[in-house]
């Protein structure tokens, strides 16, 4: 599926809903109890894509709310000079912004360390009831993550309502983004698998999908999810498959391998995937290149300290993406790979053999 074409009406390319957090990153390995300080940063998946995707060049929105705090002011400032759009995120007065800490390990390594902090925070009061459902609409595409639903029964009651099948609708994009211990029930798989069917295009990892649904492989997950005219299934370090089905009922299957990159830091990886492929369908480009891109927009996030790489910029990106299988497989990236302004030996080696 391509993104719907791009009206006067429709003011940005995306609207991404969902909870930002100030994020406290350690000043150096090692267990929480005994890092001496942390650097302040942002996190959140929604956030993470409007960020990258205004960095890519397109109109991207971010919709969510933040205490009446100085955590908030951070966090709205920070997105906004991605050249976000916040207009439409609220303050609330009586909920705090929420933050979390975390260790410097992978997520999925030994020793991993995250303590949040943000039970009844402002972002778990959104609902149906007190967030801009028009503005919500008025992109081309609205992006959302599982995430959101877990945050509280008012934040689940909005998904449904945006997930909800309806004439006119942007084209709905949904990362499943389990995160098993949001979830104080065994409910959450069931959730996520439900809202996942109300979208246009999903987004989900092959590990997760096993997790949470207990299926194997990417044409089993297909079969779970059968609804979506487009699903990406992530694939790690093999790369991703996507089932099309447009303009015909019967699925196209395109593989694409995954990069290798010299990784800094394994944060930020998904969230710069789904922003790529999102930008790729958002210019209407074949799905292999959309593919192509969401992993080159992640090698830029694995290769900086952050959760926010700097996107190649948009001619760059189009001329790896259009390499043959054999050059795409003999791509290696490393830090400062997107800044083609450094000397032909720096930032210009992105194509190296083992």
């Amino acid at each position: 599926m391509t993104a719907p074409p791009d009206e006067a009406a429709a003011v940005v390319d995306v609207v991404c809903l969902g909870e930002s957090m100030v994020t406290f990153l350690p000043s150096r390995p090692g267990r929480l109890a005994d890092v001496p300080s942390f650097g302040r940063g942002i996190g959140g998946a929604e956030s993470n894509v409007a960020c990258a995707l205004a960095a890519a060049g397109h109109r991207a929105r971010w919709v969510g709310r933040v205490g009446a705090d100085g955590f908030g002011d951070h966090l709205v400032e920070a997105v906004a000079a991605y050249g976000v759009d916040t207009s439409a995120v609220q303050r609330d007065p009586h909920r705090p912004t929420g933050i979390y800490f975390r260790t410097a390990t992978d997520r999925d390594a030994d020793g991993f360390e995250v303590v949040y902090y943000r039970a009844g925070s402002a972002a778990s009061a959104m609902s149906h009831r007190n967030m801009p459902l028009d503005e919500l609409a008025a992109g081309r595409v609205l992006h959302l993550s599982g995430i959101t639903a877990a945050l509280s029964a008012d934040c689940l009651a909005l998904m449904r309502t945006l997930t909800a099948r309806r004439p006119g609708r942007p084209l709905v994009s949904f990362d499943v983004n389990h995160r098993a211990h949001l979830w104080h029930e065994a409910e959450g798989p069931r959730v996520l698998l439900d809202l996942a069917r109300g979208a246009d295009l999903v987004f989900v990892g092959e590990d997760e999908a096993q997790a949470a649904w207990g299926v194997r492989g990417a044409a089993e997950i297909r079969r779970a999810l059968p609804e979506p005219d487009v699903l990406v299934v992530k694939q790690g370090a093999a790369g991703a498959t996507a089932f099309t089905r447009e303009p015909t009922a019967t699925d196209t299957v395109t593989t694409v391998p995954a990069l290798r990159v010299d990784v800094v830091a394994p944060v930020g990886a998904g969230d710069a995937f789904a922003a790529g492929f999102l930008s790729a369908t958002l210019r209407g480009l074949p799905v292999r290149e959309r593919i192509r891109h969401g992993h080159l927009m992640a090698a830029a996030a694995l290769t900086v300290p952050g959760d926010l790489g700097t996107p190649p910029p948009r001619a760059h990106a189009d001329r790896l993406a259009a390499l043959d299988a054999d050059a795409w497989g003999t791509l290696r990236l490393g830090p400062g790979w997107t800044d083609v302004t450094q000397p032909k030996g720096a930032a210009d080696q992105e194509v190296r053999t083992p």
